[in-house]
């Protein structure tokens, strides 16, 4: 199926997991990454395809249906780097060296996450290796769609712009999540493996992701209400800053600027990301 905007093809999405009964906690589904049935069984596939034998450390988004990554990702030694909300408590960082295998389960929750975790900054940040973004609706040929409120292309975009050099992007998602096509914008971030209960796709040929920040179009307001988005920003604005690590990030802003988040994000330049 194809569709002519983003808003019509996320609430397709939305309305066939629910009408199918494939959706899982929490309901509806609707105006979220929507947890779905066999969400284990593509955590496995993801993990069990050959890029994770390099990864050492991966950034996943908190949404339910990608805690199974989380999980599988600490039992298999991986480190796990997730976002807190609003970024009060800066980034989460999981160290399966430190908590005891019986609680890998416990620890990948949102909800528990911080009694196992680590908040760190922006220098204690290690190297991430691989992204992991929950999905509404992809497309073989590696387009994404999220909730809409631009949290995972400015989230890489950061990743960039603190030294990583272009890393796979992920997902995992039910076969009724695959659409056959939907628009996308410049700043929306293609994916390099898409992970279903049944499958793994590689995007053989896809647009080139966001290389960093556009500072200047970034609002105001989204710095007064991201200290680490803050913190960055004043970093580059006086020197190149050499750092270990990549910022995931989870915003909280205000409607009147969401719209305008994507587009601070700088469109690549040389070649593809990979």
């Amino acid at each position: 199926m194809r569709y002519g905007d983003k808003a019509s093809a996320r609430k397709a999405v939305w309305d066939t997991l629910q009408a199918k009964r494939v959706a899982r906690f929490p309901f509806p589904p609707h105006g979220r990454i929507p947890n779905f049935a066999g969400a284990r069984e593509a955590a496995e596939r993801l993990l069990a395809h050959p890029v994770f034998r390099r990864v050492r450390v991966i950034k996943v988004n908190p949404d339910s249906p990608q805690r199974w990554v989380r999980q599988l990702a600490l039992e298999r030694g991986i480190t796990v780097i997730t976002p807190t909300p609003r970024l009060k408590g800066a980034f989460r960082l999981l160290d399966p060296a430190r908590i005891p295998r019986q609680h890998y389960a416990e620890a990948a929750t949102l909800k528990r996450s911080g009694k196992w975790g680590a908040d760190i900054s922006l220098d204690e940040l290690p190297k991430v290796d691989l992204v992991v973004m929950g999905s509404v609706a992809v497309t073989r040929d590696g387009r994404r769609l999220g909730k809409g409120h631009g949290y995972a292309d400015l989230e890489y975009a950061l990743l960039r712009e603190l030294g990583n050099p272009p890393m796979p992007l992920a997902t995992t998602v039910h076969p009724l999540q695959l659409l056959d096509a939907f628009p996308v914008a410049a700043h929306d971030t293609p994916l390099t493996l898409i992970a279903t209960p049944d499958e793994v796709i590689e995007v053989k040929r896809r647009r080139r992701a966001p290389r960093g920040i556009d500072w200047k179009r970034l609002p105001r307001e989204a710095l007064e209400e991201m200290p680490v988005l803050a913190e960055l920003r004043r970093r580059s604005g006086a020197t190149k800053t050499r750092v270990r690590a990549a910022s995931p990030i989870r915003f909280g802003l205000r409607p009147r600027i969401k719209a305008r988040r994507g587009a601070a994000c700088r469109a690549s330049r040389g070649g593809r990301a990979r």
